[in-house]
């Protein structure tokens, strides 16, 4: 699925004809059977569908995490899938940011190093856009405590403030609010959707609640192991 007025050459991430299937004791399941989703620089879209859909299958398959059984999915025209390992992890430090409901902070690591990590890794940290990040994730007195001293809200802002710090081209977000009450969870993706738009990354979020899903610039649905109207 393609955003209207824009051609496959001018997305940022292309994904077509993506097929991946796994094993259990009764056999091979068919999760993702030929899905086609297009995402532009800067876009925002919501990933809907029931559970066991395949959503978190789309998404770790667009982080490099796991490569299809076939299709092609390309990154600003590199071709992700054909990737070894070694460029799979680089793929992962430089071109993409992921941000999860379980946080997966650096326990040993207190706010302010665990938000520059990854910029550090990837060699773009930028201490001005560190000290706006801190600012507007509200994160200002939190900074020498550490993840076990914090709530699941502020937890997953720091969380935020980690994958934004290195300006990724593209954020995957799976449920980045399900482990939060409604109100903290609004002003968490209001706070990611604000930043990832002044960072210029592109925003694949995976979410069941139809009102977060209308925040964002469209919504897909996965049925059936495809990308459906």
């Amino acid at each position: 699925m393609t955003l209207a007025g824009a051609t496959r050459n001018e997305m940022l991430l292309s994904l077509s004809n993506i097929v991946k299937s796994y094993q259990t004791a009764e056999g091979g399941i068919e999760i993702l059977r030929g899905v086609d989703l297009d995402l532009a620089a800067a876009e925002s879209v919501a990933l809907a569908g029931e559970s066991g859909s395949g959503k978190s299958t789309l998404l770790h398959l667009a982080g490099g995490l796991d490569r299809p059984d076939s299709g092609i999915i390309l990154m600003n025209g590199q071709d992700v899938g054909a990737l070894d390992d070694s460029g799979r992890a680089r793929y992962r430090r430089r071109e993409v940011g992921l941000v999860f409901q379980q946080f997966n902070l650096i326990p040993s690591l207190n706010v302010a190093a665990n938000i520059s990590f990854h910029a550090k890794l990837a060699g773009r940290f930028d201490v001005d856009w560190e000290r706006e990040l801190v600012d507007r994730l509200g994160l200002g007195d939190l900074l020498t405590r550490y993840p076990e001293q914090l709530s699941g809200g502020q937890q997953q802002r720091v969380a935020i403030g980690r994958t934004l710090a290195a300006r990724p081209p593209l954020v995957l977000a799976d449920e980045p609010t399900g482990n939060l009450d409604e109100a903290t969870g609004d002003a968490v993706l209001d706070l990611m959707l604000s930043l990832s738009r002044s960072a210029g990354s592109a925003l694949l979020l995976v979410t069941h609640s139809t009102r977060l899903a209308g925040k964002l610039d469209r919504k897909v649905f996965l049925r059936g192991g495809k990308i459906v109207p």
